[in-house]
């Protein structure tokens, strides 16, 4: 890994950045889990200028970049969701950058983050086919429960919630 790795706060100039790394790394991850149909739906339906803004200003999304040698490579983002319980919303990193340390990276810098805001449990969901199921369980992640949720156009996420305190 190289010494130049940032993990930097992200805005609304920044909302083509996260746009263009979803749309890079999704069809790649995402390939043997759901259908392309699928993947093109979900890409509109949360990666859109429009559905990120409403993220960012309307549903308190916090975004972070993460770059390596000044380019982007990867993302999250994450917010409160009650009392202090705290939700990993996205975390996403080029396929080129998996096992170099960059997830670890935006994941530290969100429980950090959550914890300076008086956070003590951290969830999120995965689908229960995605390979980052192990990358979370390695981060001391559990599975506390299944969720199959409609998105919509005859698409549903099979996910698992898992959570850890922070």
């Amino acid at each position: 890994m190289s010494d130049a790795l940032v993990i930097r706060s992200a805005d609304q100039d920044d909302i083509p950045t996260i746009g263009f790394l979803a749309h890079t790394i999704w069809p790649v991850v995402y390939s043997e889990i759901i259908s392309p149909e699928q993947i093109d739906y979900m890409l509109t339906m949360m990666y859109s200028p429009d559905s990120l803004l409403h993220q960012i200003e309307e549903q308190g999304h916090q975004f972070i970049l993460a770059e390596v040698d000044q380019e982007e490579v990867g993302f999250a983002s994450y917010g409160k969701v009650d009392g202090a319980v705290w939700k990993l919303h996205k975390l996403y990193v080029l396929p080129s950058m998996h096992g170099k340390g960059v997830g670890r990276a935006l994941l530290d810098m969100v429980e950090e983050e959550v914890r300076t805001q008086n956070g003590a449990h951290l969830i999120l969901n995965v689908n229960k086919r995605n390979k980052a199921v192990q990358f979370y369980t390695s981060m001391g992640f559990e599975i506390e429960r299944e969720a199959v949720l409609d998105i919509g156009n005859g698409y549903v996420m099979d996910d698992y919630v898992m959570g850890k305190d922070v």
